[in-house]
């Protein structure tokens, strides 16, 4: 009898593309975080909430195997639960890689999975609530300038408005370097981006002292560079900034909130047994070798998709781990391939498509350029929509997806009726003070005509 099981160290799946939405409210932690129960309701699929704690695979070429053993290996979980299986399939994505600076493993705060953008949220609205009402200004440093760094600055920033300066660092001095000009010309469109992106590396960071015990000096007096002052009373991150191009200069930044988008890194080599040693063949990044089919080199009966595979193309150079190509296309490949190999059908190799790219840019405004119309670009409202549309379609199950289209349909209604509502608000208080000076003009005609037909009224009276 065949059985699939799945095992994820959370309860939940996440939408990772939309985790910035979160924090601008433009959706609802179920819409892109259902829970795997209900997911797989009416599925035969078992569902474990459990950490992968040590992989034993045995059915690597060369070892003493009988062809015909069903069992591919056995996988050890941290509840001490031991799975043994005849085919395993590997999606366990990459952690932030948050050791490579000083200070960062401390006091940033990475922004890849629910649990990120929930700490994200409740920091934001804590500092929200302790500015509000004050001539203050919340700091917030955005470290990496990719598409998740520039996103999240973009989003940050159209939620804070004048209440916050978010800064943008970046080693390079290209934003999003791998992203079509027409994408990097629209975050760089004149908004915020224009004075708070700074090429600069950073080199150390730490926690400050309380605004209110710091020393006054032209760095750290709480004051930011447009003479606002910044929220008193709350701890600052410091940064130590060091030139990433000649003619630059170090500098040092205080923070209220820092925002870590550099460097991954995969959770595959911890799984590694202490009694033996790794069978798995792992490149310098810690990420599985696959072949085209998308199967572990070396391990017929493993396969390896996403942040945690190192996938090449024809000229041998691994494939970029965005969404649309380690999500969604080779999980495509790796469903259809797992079942031919399971039926001794011949597998099929993986193509990458290029469909184009997305980015959001803040509630109701993103950037999208298909790759199927040369020189289109959708930008503002109309990408932001047809944005939404393409993740939608790419939401689990149909039932979750018409949950989810019903939800948001209904909200850009309410959306709607409230806009014309307060448009016609304001129109029509502008036609009644329009109204309202007329009548003063009015009387003030009526008045001055009085005066001149009989100009000693007022002192018969």
């Amino acid at each position: 009898m065949e059985q699939i099981i799945l095992v994820d160290q959370s309860e939940r799946f996440v939408f990772k593309p939309m985790l910035y939405e979160l924090l601008s409210g433009e959706v609802d932690e179920w819409e892109i975080a259902p829970r795997f129960l209900d997911l797989l309701a009416n599925t035969s699929v078992q569902f474990f909430k459990d950490r992968v704690k040590v992989l034993h695979p045995s059915d690597n070429w060369g070892m003493n195997v009988s062809k015909e053993s069903r069992c591919g290996g056995t996988v050890h979980l941290e509840s001490g639960l031991q799975i043994q299986y005849d085919w395993l399939v590997l999606a366990l994505g990459a952690e932030a890689k948050l050791d490579v600076v000083p200070g960062a493993t401390e006091f940033a705060i990475p922004f890849s999975t629910l649990e990120d953008a929930r700490k994200v949220k409740d920091k934001l609205t804590t500092l929200e609530r302790k500015t509000f009402g004050k001539d203050v200004q919340i700091s917030v440093a955005v470290v990496g300038c990719g598409y998740s760094g520039v996103e999240l600055a973009a989003t940050l920033a159209e939620r804070l408005q004048n209440r916050g300066i978010v800064r943008a660092i970046n080693v390079e001095t290209m934003i999003c370097p791998n992203a079509p000009p027409a994408n990097r010309e629209a975050a760089l469109k004149p908004r915020w981006f224009l004075k708070k992106h700074c090429s600069m590396d950073v080199r150390f960071f730490h926690q400050g002292k309380k605004l209110s015990e710091l020393e006054s000096s032209d760095t750290l007096t709480g004051v930011d560079e447009n003479g606002t002052e910044v929220a008193p009373a709350i701890e600052k991150y410091i940064l130590e900034l060091q030139p990433a191009e000649r003619g630059m200069q170090s500098a040092i930044i205080e923070a209220d909130l820092v925002l870590w988008t550099v460097g991954t890194k995969p959770p595959l080599p911890q799984l590694e047994p202490s009694d033996a040693p790794f069978v798995i063949p792992l490149n310098a990044r810690g990420q599985a070798e696959t072949d085209e089919t998308l199967r572990v080199k070396g391990h017929p009966r493993i396969f390896a998709l996403g942040d945690s595979s190192a996938l090449r193309d024809s000229s041998g150079k691994i494939l970029p781990a965005t969404a649309q190509v380690v999500a969604f296309q080779q999980a495509d490949f790796t469903g259809w391939n797992l079942w031919a190999a399971i039926n001794g059908r011949p597998l099929l190799p993986f193509r990458f498509q290029n469909l184009g790219e997305m980015m959001t840019l803040g509630r109701n405004d993103a950037v999208i350029s298909p790759s199927f119309v040369d020189g289109l670009t959708l930008e503002g409202p109309v990408g932001h929509t047809a944005r939404k549309i393409a993740y939608l379609i790419r939401l689990p199950t149909d039932e979750h997806r018409l949950k989810v289209g019903i939800s948001w349909l209904t909200k850009s209604s309410i959306d709607l009726v409230s806009s014309l509502q307060s448009t016609l608000y304001k129109k029509e208080w502008h036609n009644l003070a329009i109204l309202y000076i007329q009548q003063l003009n009015t009387r003030s005609s009526t008045a001055i005509f009085i005066d001149n037909l009989f100009p000693n009224i007022n002192e018969e009276m």
